[in-house]
């Protein structure tokens, strides 16, 4: 009758000495006032102390969990209200988090059961965050915890009362009937699918939408619509309702950052007291303020870098940019303490940027053929290298539109280079390798370098791998568009490295940065955003519409979706939107999207998994001796090697966790929250791939584990190795640019006589421009950051987040794993045997360092390591 009965005593089973008729409770919650001294926060605090005054406060309201009420639907039994004690004799502190109220209820255990739920109102003028409400010493039962970690707002704001339920977890099967309406009148809420919106800022409403408001349609500047469509399908993002465009009805008005903030649920968006806050706000400051000054310092000054010199004098000395009054307003909104690291301080502003850590050790390094093969496997965007299975490399366009792509790279442009083999043994021995970047680009190229200072190739890199373990570039295919009898053909050239000195270097050199630059894009808008942002985004709004938080599934998944929708409501109004600092600063500019589109066509749940992931490149092959199931062909593959101990390590917890609660497939098939949850993530978050025949059909616990792992993987070690080492990368300009704006010099001609003379200048009037690498630059800094109060893969910030102890020691054991794996990664970055850990940059690999150890925050900032639990910058 009672669901998880180890988790409830009967009542029968109560002693005379369980009639106390009072229950204590501790509520612990953060006041809105705490978060800055903003005239209307200071308003509401002076009406909330009225309202105290009054008898009008912050009210609780236990509910039964094993009493029903035959007069109220059979709903657990409801006890008295009861007030938070002491409001007024609690001022909320100016920098501190945390309040803690008293709270005292009328309840008899032996007749109205063990509380389950409860409901709290909130009958003050401003919200605040209720955190958790213990409940200590229930007879027969001990100590209860409700968590809720939830924005309340007035109770005028809500059609119906917000209920919390305590930590236990329940199947839908499982959940004691008293407390079964409520769970079901929670998701319903959530769900929304009444209310067309636009929604308010304290509405709690999940429902789905295409990008449809990226573009300006009505000045001029729309975009196409993302999503719905075969030719144009994408993820769906969270839908704010608001009105249509008056030129185009198929797209969202947007709203100016004047307007406010783009509509997330508010439990979604940054609720907690330290810095990461404030990096919504930094990115804010970065497009109202400083990206203006900045366009005027390059209007005064000449407006291009010369040489390597100049762009280091933004690490050793700075700039000097002119006035920003418009930082002065949007300081005050928030008390300079907490916005100090985030904001600059006094009238001119200095634009000095960190060294970032490729130049720190080493200010040539980066220039090398080993650190370019390096972090091919070992950098930012190591997840795209592939082997080689076939010479020479073949094109999979369509040939009725593109003709015979093939590529022109031939087994004599790599003689002498591949140790004495020849091509054919070096494919045979797994030592040859691509970076492969034609097909992507080149159905773009034409409209693409039909922009203004773009000049973008579409690029092929075979690379070899060397008998001490090292990766080298050994031939560079440069590629353009020609359009012959219809087809869009291939113009392609072949550059190898020829010399270490003159002008037969530097051309390599520009080789290898036209590679980077079509990397940069790569991973920007591929590999980071859609691959992480985007295709998270659906999973976060299903989980939120159909599975209960008392689901096991729901407290699983949930660490991994903390400021997710969040970030990306910021990305759409700042960053990815038209004009936005994405299509100013990385090539494709207003076809960004578009071509991302393309992308998603192909992308496939299963294969982000990384085993399946290093399978399909050939990096790896299947191996049931193997402690992973696999063993890397490349054995030094810093991102693979470590990834692989971390995806394991997270496949070991889910897989103990779920077996807590899934004693076999039964079990599983028969959950209806669950079932709608896969159902709805994939044909409704995923619509436009939903007939796509490599989705689980989720009928086993085995397809759950590997679904959910999944998931945590994209969004906590994925976006981790993807994000975190964007500025120590390529916050240094000429070592990835963003874009390329002149083709290679030709022998013979004006342009390859100055390379010959001015080579560094040449080389960055090659790459992206001085504004857009300051814009680029100045946001890889923030979105580089560990907040202070980041919270790790193997860490909770709520350590009552279940009460089932099988799960908190499966939780323990997982953190104690990232412990191990920490030191694993000291003990290689340390063994000399290993020569793609460190590189001629001298620059550890550490992107994939859990960082679980950090419990005091003490590695925030740029450190280019650790693994927070989800997608929050």
């Amino acid at each position: 009758m009672f669901g998880n009965i180890g988790k409830i005593p009967i009542i029968g089973d109560l002693t005379g000495s369980n009639k106390n008729a009072h229950l204590k409770g501790n509520v612990v919650l953060v006041r809105k006032t705490v978060l800055g001294l903003d005239v209307t926060s200071i308003a509401g605090s002076l009406l909330d102390g009225i309202g105290e005054f009054l008898g009008r406060g912050v009210t609780c309201q236990l509910i039964s969990s094993t009493v029903v009420d035959p007069n109220n639907g059979n709903r657990g039994k409801l006890g008295a209200e009861a007030s938070l004690e002491q409001w007024l004799l609690n001022p909320p502190p100016l920098l501190s988090s945390e309040n803690q109220f008293r709270v005292t209820f009328d309840w008899e255990v032996e007749k109205q059961g063990i509380p389950g739920a409860i409901i709290v109102k909130n009958n003050h003028a401003s919200e605040f965050f209720l955190k958790t409400i213990t409940l200590n010493d229930v007879p027969g039962h001990g100590t209860i915890v409700f968590v809720a970690n939830s924005w309340i707002y007035p109770q005028s704001k809500y059609r119906y009362n917000r209920v919390f339920f305590s930590n236990d977890t329940y199947l839908p099967s499982q959940m004691p009937a008293a407390l079964k309406p409520y769970r079901d009148d929670e998701l319903r809420n959530l769900r929304g699918d009444d209310q067309q919106g636009p929604y308010q800022e304290h509405d709690r409403v999940y429902r789905y939408d295409v990008y449809n408001d990226l573009g300006l349609p009505d000045s001029g500047n729309p975009r196409p619509v993302l999503g719905g469509t075969k030719e144009l399908p994408y993820p769906r993002r969270c839908r704010t309702g608001r009105k249509p465009t008056k030129s185009d009805p198929n797209s969202e008005s947007r709203l100016t950052l004047v307007d406010g903030d783009v509509y997330v649920p508010r439990d979604e968006r940054f609720g907690h007291i330290k810095k990461s806050d404030f990096y919504g706000y930094a990115i804010k400051a970065l497009v109202n303020a400083v990206i203006p000054a900045i366009r005027t310092y390059v209007d005064l000054s000449p407006g291009e870098f010369d040489s390597f010199k100049d762009i280091m004098k933004l690490y050793e000395g700075g700039i000097q940019l002119p006035k920003i009054p418009a930082l002065e307003d949007l300081r005050k909104q928030f008390p300079l303490e907490l916005v100090k690291d985030v904001l600059p301080v006094g009238g001119d502003y200095l634009l000095k940027l960190p060294m970032p850590q490729i130049i720190k050790e080493d200010k040539t390094g980066w220039m090398t053929d080993e650190e370019f093969g390096r972090e091919i496997l070992a950098g930012v965007n190591p997840m795209l290298v592939k082997r080689l299975t076939e010479f020479p490399p073949r094109s999979s366009l369509d040939p009725s539109k593109y003709g015979d792509h093939t590529s022109t790279i031939r087994e004599a442009d790599l003689e002498n280079k591949l140790e004495g083999l020849t091509v054919q043994q070096a494919l045979h021995g797994n030592r040859l390798y691509i970076l492969d970047h034609h097909d992507n680009f080149m159905p773009f190229l034409v409209r693409v370098n039909s922009l203004e200072g773009n000049f973008i190739y579409a690029t092929r890199t075979v690379l070899f791998l060397r008998g001490d373990g090292t990766l080298v570039p050994v031939a560079i295919e440069l590629s353009l568009p020609e359009l012959r009898d219809g087809l869009t053909t291939a113009k392609s050239t072949v550059y190898t490295p020829k010399s270490t000195t003159g002008a037969e270097a530097w051309v390599w050199h520009l080789a290898k940065a036209y590679a980077n630059v079509n990397d940069y894009c790569w991973h920007q808008l591929i590999s980071h955003w859609l691959n992480t942002h985007a295709v998270m985004e659906p999973f976060v709004i299903a989980t939120n519409r159909q599975l209960s938080v008392t689901h096991p599934v729901h407290k699983l998944l949930l660490p991994h979706y903390r400021d997710t929708m969040n970030i990306n409501s910021n990305a759409r109004q700042m960053l990815v939107n038209a004009g936005g600092i994405f299509e100013t600063t990385v090539f494709p500019r207003q076809y960004a999207f578009e071509m991302s589109s393309v992308i998603y066509k192909d992308w496939n749940f299963t294969e982000q998994a990384l085993p399946d992931d290093l399978i399909k490149r050939g990096m790896a092959v299947a191996d049931p001796s193997s402690p992973y199931k696999v063993r890397l062909l490349v054995e030094d593959y810093p991102y693979a090697s470590d990834g692989l101990a971390i995806w394991h390590a997270i496949e070991q917890w889910v897989t103990e966790y779920l077996a807590v609660y899934y004693p076999n497939d039964g079990v599983l098939r028969a959950d209806v929250e669950l079932q709608a949850w896969w159902k709805e993530a994939r044909e409704v978050g995923h619509a436009d791939l939903k007939d796509a025949p490599w989705w689980p059909k989720m009928q086993t616990v085995a397809e759950l584990v590997k679904a959910c792992t999944t998931i945590i993987w994209i969004a906590s070690a994925l976006h981790a190795a993807v994000n975190f080492g964007q500025y120590p990368y390529a916050g240094y300009l000429p070592n990835r640019p963003s874009v390329s704006r002149k083709p290679m010099p030709a022998p013979g001609s004006d342009e390859y006589a100055e390379l010959e003379r001015k080579p560094e200048k040449v080389f960055v009037r090659t790459i992206t421009s001085q504004f857009q690498a300051l814009v680029g630059i100045s946001l890889l800094e923030i979105l580089s950051s560990h907040s202070s109060d980041e919270v790790y893969l193997g860490q909770r910030d709520t350590k009552e987040w279940t009460s089932d102890a099988k799960a908190q020691e499966a939780f323990k054991r997982f953190g104690a794993r990232l412990t191990e794996i920490e030191k694993r990664v000291v003990t290689m970055n340390a063994d000399p045997r290993l020569k793609n850990r460190n590189g001629p940059a001298e620059f550890p690999y550490t992107l994939l360092y859990p960082n679980t150890s950090d419990t005091k925050g003490d590695a925030a900032g740029i450190t280019a390591k650790g693994i927070p639990n989800s997608i929050s910058i």
